[in-house]
Order: structure tokens, then sequence, then C-alpha cells
């Protein structure tokens, strides 16, 4: 089994956001920045290369798999900015109900650019995922 690539490391959240070269998403991502540290009260980490994320949590699969992730995240993607929120489900359908522009995938919410979607709406998915995997994994 190999190790996971996504973990939690010490490189500079700036320095990533800086390496974006389309400045809009630039942008975007630094708004992302203070939207996400704003609700979740964490500071921005980096997990892997290419994922900011906030706060984390200890999960341990039925196969015996475990590991850490973020709370939280997102990732300021060539093709699009990749949000790491709740799963794919019923209660994060109603929350992207009134989300704006976006595509989603089961782990995944993916949007163009931060002037298409509602902020407001933004924060309070966030909240909840937060207080979701808390609940879910209270020793992480």
């Amino acid at each position: 089994m190999s190790g996971n690539k996504m973990v939690e490391n010490d490189n500079s959240v700036t320095e990533f956001i800086e390496t974006v070269e389309n400045e809009r998403k630039k942008a975007d991502a630094y708004k992302l920045l203070e939207v996400f540290e704003e609700v979740t009260g964490f500071e921005a980490k980096m997990w892997g290369t290419s994922i900011i994320g906030f706060g984390k949590y200890h999960y341990k699969y039925a196969s015996g798999r475990e590991g850490d992730a973020p709370l939280v995240g997102f990732s300021p993607r060539k093709a699009n900015i990749s949000l790491y929120l709740d799963y794919d489900g019923e209660e994060r359908d109603k929350f992207l109900e009134n989300f704006g522009k976006h595509k989603k995938s089961k782990a995944c919410v993916y949007i163009n650019k931060l002037d298409d979607i509602d902020v407001d709406v933004l924060k309070a998915l966030i909240k909840h995922t937060v207080e979701k995997f808390q609940r879910m994994y209270p020793e992480g």
C-alpha cells in the first residue's frame, strides 16, 4: 500500500498562490484564503503540493488505511478552482441549490471564478463541513 500523497507540510501557502499564472485565479485564491480562515478560525496549511487546507481530522477505514486530511480546503488549478468541502449528498446539495455556477464530483465542488458564486453560501457550507467532520472525527 502506498503512502498518502496529500500530507500536511510546512510549504508556504503564499508562495504557492504566487505560482498561479492566471491573475484572476490568483486574486480569487487570496480572497478564498481570507474566507476560509475567517470561517474556520484555522491557519492555512499546504497539503501535498497544491491543496490549501484548514484544520484536520484523522480517518481510519475498515480496510485499515488511515491518515489525516484537512477539514476543508481549496486548490486554484489550471482548469478551475477545486473546493474540498462536504462529500456528495443531500446536505451538500441543499447548499449548492443557491451556490451559483459550479460543477461537482463526489468529493469536490468546482468553480471557474469567485464572482460566479454566492460567497455567503460558501461560508455556510464551509461552516457546515467543519462542524460535520469534527462530529464525525472528534479525535481530529
